[in-house]
């Protein structure tokens, strides 16, 4: 199944007390690259989350982002800096009597200056909260990879409908060799006539200057092989793995063949024609741009 390399999926969700919010984006890239941005504490879930997604995604430029609640039922130990807090009572009344303003020292006032209380919260069971945030990444994931697909049919439908249009001008490419001979053999024997006076002329001359401007021109195996790529394609385009780097390889050669056909033809007709298909390889090419 062909995925477009753009997504999204976010979801929100409350696990084993805890509030928890898990979103995800993507745009193209020619590798899986993730960015992470985590509440505060939780940092331990970035390489988990680069596992598990990395078993769903092989290419694109991820942004996710993953906000925790603590549990209400978490323990937590407040310690004073008593020393600290004996230095600010001391410095707060050696003020008062300084400048001989009332001496309103009190706990509440002391309570101020935050930095003499220490927190300890109880460490957090790692495996536990993976657990909890998978259930909702589980969730975000499932809508961010279905965006994907349903993006990637219609980058699919569009390389194919190219790719048939590609194929029908080869087919007329094909059929004008045979009238680009024909043609090349009337001007000669014409000009032949206008040299010589007359339509006396060595025949086998002829027949071989013809079968060596025919061979020239041939294009034969540029189109087979240009017929070969095209179905290889089409191929890649119903397999269910990572196409997006096989078809840019694909789309390089099929240009190739192109170019080729283009020197080789020397006709106006054929090169119009080639203007075409390599129109459509280039519409091609900036499609796969953002398929997986």
């Amino acid at each position: 199944m062909v995925r477009s390399m753009t997504g999204f999926g976010r979801a929100e969700l409350t696990v084993d007390g805890r509030d928890i919010i898990f979103e995800i984006r993507s745009v193209n890239h020619r590798f899986f690259e993730l960015n992470c941005r985590i509440t505060r504490g939780f940092n331990f879930l970035e390489e988990k989350i680069k596992s598990y997604l990395k078993e769903k995604i092989k290419r694109g430029k991820v942004d996710v982002f993953i906000s925790l609640s603590q549990k209400e039922d978490t323990e937590c130990i407040v310690k004073v800096n008593k020393s600290l807090a004996a230095g600010y009572i001391n410095a707060l009344k050696s003020l008062a009597l300084e400048y001989d303003i009332a001496d309103d020292v009190s706990v509440s006032s002391v309570a101020g200056y935050s930095d003499i209380f220490q927190v300890h919260k109880t460490p957090e069971d790692e495996d536990e909260v993976w657990a909890s945030v998978k259930q909702v990444a589980d969730t975000a994931l499932a809508d961010f990879l279905k965006m994907r697909e349903v993006e990637g049919e219609r980058l699919k439908a569009d390389v194919v409908s190219r790719l048939e249009r590609i194929l029908s001008i080869v087919e007329e490419v094909e059929l004008t060799a045979p009238q680009r001979v024909q043609r090349y053999e009337t001007r000669l024997k014409e000009r032949i006539i206008e040299l010589l006076g007359s339509a006396d002329y060595d025949e086998q001359r002829l027949i071989t200057e013809v079968a060596l401007f025919a061979d020239k021109v041939a294009i034969d195996e540029e189109t087979v092989r240009l017929r070969s790529h095209l179905l290889q394609l089409n191929n890649l385009l119903d397999s269910d793995t990572e196409i997006g780097r096989k078809i840019d390889f694909i789309i390089q050669e099929m240009n190739r063949e192109a170019n080729t056909i283009g020197s080789k033809a020397n006709d106006s007709e054929v090169a119009h024609k080639v203007v075409e298909i390599k129109s459509e390889i280039e519409k091609i090419r900036e499609q796969i741009q953002n398929i997986e």
